[in-house]
This record gives C-alpha cells, sequence and structure tokens, in this order.
C-alpha cells in the first residue's frame, strides 16, 4: 500500500503521524511510504531520518494527498485540506467529529473513509489510541495551569505546591478518566490539594486507592460542582464521552461563583469542552478571560511537547497502520472488531452512531 504523511498545518502543530521507526517497520513489510519534506522537523526528526528509513520525501502536502491510499496524521484535516482528500482514500488521524460539523460534512463529501484514533477500543472499553495523549494532556493540564495561576498572566497569585506556613492551592479535576488520573497525579507532586470528583464509583475508589491522602474524592453532581469552584484555584476539564460532545458541566453562571484569577483548563475542548465558555484556542494565542476567570483551552495540547507526544503516539498506532495497510480497512476491519469501532465516515455516509446524536440528524439513521 502507498502510505503518505504530510505536515500538520494546524497552529503549532509540530507532532508528526509517524516516526522514523514506524517507516522502517511499514517499508519492511512491503509498503511505500511517502513523508513530506520537513514534516517530522518539529519532533526533532529529520528528511535524512525519513529517508534512511526507507520513505520518499516529498515537496508538497498536495503531493502526499494526491499520490497516497492511506493518509496517517495526527490532527483532523483544516478546511484548507478538505478538497485535498480524495475519494476512496483512507485517512487515519484523531477527528473529534462531534466538536465539528463543518468538518464532518467536508468528510462526508470527499467520499473518504475516515477512522479515528479517538474511537478505536480495547476489549475492556479502553481507548489506547487516545490515551497517550490523554495522559499528556492531564499532566500538561497542571503545568499549563500551574503556570497561568502567576500573577503576572493574570491568575490568582497562588503556588499550587505552597511553602511552610503557607496552605497549598487547590485542584479540582473533572473526571477520573486519563486525564484526570494523570493531572491529579501531577498537582498531587507539587503538593497540592486535589479534589477528582466522577460518577463512576469504580473509578473513584481506584484513585482512593492509588493516590496520595492529599488526593480526595467525590460523586459528581452539580452540587457539588458548585460547591468546590468557589474555593479552587485550578479547574480541570477532563471530562470524555467516547466519539460524542462533552457535557457541560461548568455553566456561564457559574463563572461568577469563582474567585477572579481562577484557572480552567479544559482538555475536553477537542469534543466540544465541558466548560459552557469553552471555545478552541491555539498555542499561539491560548488563553482568554470571562468573569475574571482565565481560560486556557488549546485544541492540540500535546503539540506543544511534539517529541515525547509523537513517540507515544506512534507506539500505539503502528501496529493499526500495519494492519490497515496489511490487509486494507475493510478486511482489517472484518477481523478486528475494536479497529472497526475507529469506523466514523465511509463512502459519503456517517457510521458512527454518536456523531449523528451529536448534529441531530435524525434522518441519517434511516
Amino acid at each position: 500500500m502507498k502510505i503518505g504523511v504530510p505536515k500538520e498545518i494546524k497552529n503549532n502543530e509540530s507532532r508528526v503521524g509517524m516516526t522514523p521507526a514506524g517507516v522502517y517497520e511499514l517499508v519492511k513489510n512491503g509498503h511505500s511510504v511517502h513523508v513530506q519534506s520537513g514534516a517530522g522537523e518539529g519532533s526533532g526528526f529529520l528528511d535524512h531520518d525519513y529517508k534512511k528509513a526507507g520513505a520518499v520525501i516529498l515537496d508538497t502536502i498536495g503531493q502526499v494527498y494526491g499520490m497516497n491510499e492511506m493518509i496517517v496524521k495526527v490532527k483532523e484535516p483544516i478546511e484548507e485540506e478538505y478538497e485535498m482528500v480524495q475519494k476512496g482514500q483512507l485517512v487515519f488521524t484523531y477527528f473529534h467529529f462531534a466538536s465539528s460539523e463543518p468538518l464532518t460534512k467536508a468528510m462526508i463529501k470527499s467520499g473518504a473513509t475516515c477512522i479515528a484514533y479517538e474511537t478505536v477500543e480495547d476489549e475492556d472499553g479502553t481507548l489506547p489510541l487516545l490515551t497517550p495523549m490523554s495522559e499528556v494532556a492531564g499532566r500538561m493540564a497542571i503545568q499549563q495551569g500551574a503556570k497561568y495561576l502567576e500573577k503576572p498572566a493574570k491568575g490568582r497569585g497562588v503556588l499550587l505546591g505552597g511553602v511552610p506556613g503557607v496552605a497549598p492551592g487547590k485542584v479540582l479535576v473533572l473526571g477520573a478518566g486519563v486525564v484526570g488520573i494523570q493531572a491529579a497525579k501531577m498537582a498531587a507532586g507539587l503538593g497540592a490539594h486535589v479534589t477528582i470528583l466522577d460518577i463512576n464509583m469504580k473509578r473513584l475508589r481506584y484513585v482512593n486507592d492509588v493516590m496520595p491522602p492529599h488526593v480526595v474524592t467525590e460523586f459528581s453532581n452539580e452540587f457539588n460542582i458548585r460547591k468546590y469552584i468557589k474555593t479552587h484555584d485550578l479547574i480541570v476539564g477532563g471530562v470524555l464521552l467516547k466519539g460524542a460532545k462533552a457535557p457541560n458541566l461548568i455553566t456561564r453562571d457559574m463563572l461568577k461563583e469563582m474567585r477572579p484569577g481562577t484557572v480552567i483548563v479544559d482538555v475536553a475542548v477537542d469534543q466540544g469542552g465541558c466548560v459552557e465558555t469553552t471555545r478552541p484556542t491555539t498555542h499561539e494565542d491560548p488563553i482568554y478571560i470571562i468573569d475574571d476567570v482565565l481560560h486556557y483551552t488549546v485544541a492540540n495540547m500535546p503539540g506543544a511537547v511534539p517529541y515525547t507526544s509523537t513517540m507515544a503516539l506512534t507506539n500505539v498506532t503502528l501496529p493499526y497502520v500495519l494492519k490497515l495497510a496489511n490487509l486494507g480497512w475493510e478486511k482489517a476491519c472484518e477481523m478486528d472488531a475494536l479497529l472497526k469501532k475507529g469506523l466514523n465516515i465511509t463512502d459519503g455516509k456517517v457510521v458512527y452512531k454518536e456523531i449523528i446524536e451529536a448534529f441531530d440528524w435524525a434522518e441519517a439513521k434511516a
């Protein structure tokens, strides 16, 4: 199979869909890989590294889309890429369709087959291709939140870990999934007081078992959320509904109950955000303030640490890329029911019900 790896063109997105090591494995299996010139530079991989692994370097993104049967990316195609995607082409990347109707309609129109990293599942219902980026984003949420709590950034001027004689900062984490666990781990490591809310008691029991005593759990409901947002300095949104739009757990009116300088890091922004006032931002312009509450809502947080993120991503995507290349997407999905759950759109039709529900496309169900 001919496989293309384009350079990501989303704002400040320095990750790349495949490492040279991944290219080497694909070439070893008899496939041809075309990498756009400069695609890996942001992650520390040069054209020379890809050539050495057996890739052919192409000059333009148009050539990559035009010459290949499968496109392996990191982020969803943006508007200027829509027309490049070809009918019958397989695109394997993060899509997060439920948060973007224009993207969904563009991929339907293209006639391409879209398999989304974020909806491929394991036997236990976990999301193996989303997990490493959720781990990165969860840890980064605390790193960024701590920075924006500083007074020059318009934050409350709170040091999360405190100092002797001064109480530590307080972190509220919404969701005890991968993002929430990693955020809690990082915040606890800094010495902050951490509260995790979730509706899944099994997850809360797990948190209680593995976290230190200054990480406490409570059941998630509106009453408790309203109670804790009044006293916590940093709020991390880590709620995920597989393939669906995130629920708004914090509404616009709740911002007035927070103290000025409170920081919200909504990691769920890729799925629409779990805060009503969330809108996607970029690494170039990452924050905005509403009602004196600072919002950090960068839609590709792991893109800020591209070496770590690209290595972690290829570790988990490569086995699926190989399966798709060796068997073709139809046979691969037929043989692997868990990979089939990643199939979102094919031949102009949405085949993932959560996307249909997100846009209330009742007629598409027929």
